[in-house]
């Protein structure tokens, strides 16, 4: 533990551009934690080396990321807010954490397969041990909670099962993590198809709001949004398109569904449509602008790279010469 409070981390792929699901499902949730829990926000570069990237543009993603947890509210001299690729730690215990993981536990992970069936020329070795790179972010940290959506439930509890047979062979090393899942804004869906998820990597450009579009780009793109023959503004199952702008509402003016049913009562989706793009703009607006000085402000952001990507190395190594101790590695002469 890093003080009296408990750890909690997390992180994002950099890649592609952050979508408002990203937002309001993660961001948005994760700008007070930090009064309760010790927070750290990793820019999750190694992992998006899954998939082939573009060098130049890869690299522009990784401090856009950077800048928009900023932008979004993360205070970087109050949350530890670092580039994975900066700390070795993270692929050196992910190689000693994978000969404590069993092949059929990863054969059992559902986002292997799904990324398998959509990147059938690169269905790499990195693809299939992601999620114990991901365990060997989480433990390296001796997370105490991590934020997840009801996808990523599965990676949380490979990682427990990793931690626990380490612990019991070589004594209480890593802290078990338990999951934190936000009331509101867990998963948002997409708008062209609300039976799935709002992605950063949707081709159709409808599907998803990111979070530079512009003001009139993301009412246009409400007004677009599939629902169904209904009119009537009401939360229900069988109603997921309305429902998930519903979910969008409430999350950016903080009404529940019973205020906001109430405020549309007589109006029609058309109204609602309006109502919701034109809130998320707004929600938008100020994170837009802060992003915009931080890009352009390159000493600030170089600074705070630089002192948190040192304090999360400290952090890292403490936990590392534990493992080394444990598993017997010889301890490097200096």
């Amino acid at each position: 533990m890093l003080n009296d409070k408990k750890i909690l981390y997390s992180g994002m792929q950099a890649t592609g551009t952050l979508t408002l699901g990203n937002y309001l499902g993660a961001l948005k949730n994760w700008v007070n934690l930090n009064e309760e829990y010790e927070c750290i926000y990793g820019v999750m570069d190694l992992h998006s080396l899954t998939v082939r990237q573009n060098p130049a543009e890869f690299r522009k993603n990784a401090r856009s990321l950077y800048a928009l947890y900023v932008a979004a509210g993360l205070n970087p001299e109050k949350n530890c807010i670092y580039y994975q690729s900066h700390v070795p730690g993270h692929a050196q215990l992910s190689w000693i954490l994978g000969c404590f993981t069993y092949m059929g536990e990863l054969n059992r992970m559902t986002q292997f397969k799904d990324k398998s069936a959509k990147h059938t020329d690169n269905i790499n070795a990195g693809l299939y041990t992601y999620p114990v790179l991901m365990a060997a972010d989480i433990l390296l940290y001796q997370a105490d909670v991590v934020p997840v959506g009801q996808d990523q439930k599965q990676h949380l509890e490979i990682t427990r099962d990793i931690a626990q047979r380490f612990n019991a062979v070589y004594g209480e090393v890593f802290t078990v993590p338990k999951a934190y899942i936000p009331k509101a804004g867990a998963k948002i869906m997409s708008l062209a198809d609300p039976q799935k998820k709002m992605s950063k990597s949707e081709e159709n450009p409808n599907a998803s709001i990111w979070l530079m579009d512009d003001r009139d780009s993301i009412i246009r793109k409400f007004k677009r949004a599939v629902t169904d023959s209904d009119t009537v503004v009401r939360y229900a199952k069988e109603k997921p398109g309305i429902s998930n702008l519903m979910d969008i509402y409430s999350c950016v003016t903080g009404k529940n569904y019973d205020e906001i049913e109430k405020e549309f009562k007589g109006k029609g989706y058309g109204d609602f449509k309006l109502a919701v793009g034109e809130a998320v703009a707004d929600e938008l607006a100020p994170l837009q602008k802060r992003y915009t000085e931080l890009m352009a402000d390159k000493t600030y952001i170089e600074s705070m790279i630089k002192m948190n990507d040192e304090k999360a190395a400290f952090y890292a190594a403490k936990t590392l010469r534990k493992v080394h101790k444990k598993v017997g590695l010889t301890e490097m002469i200096k």
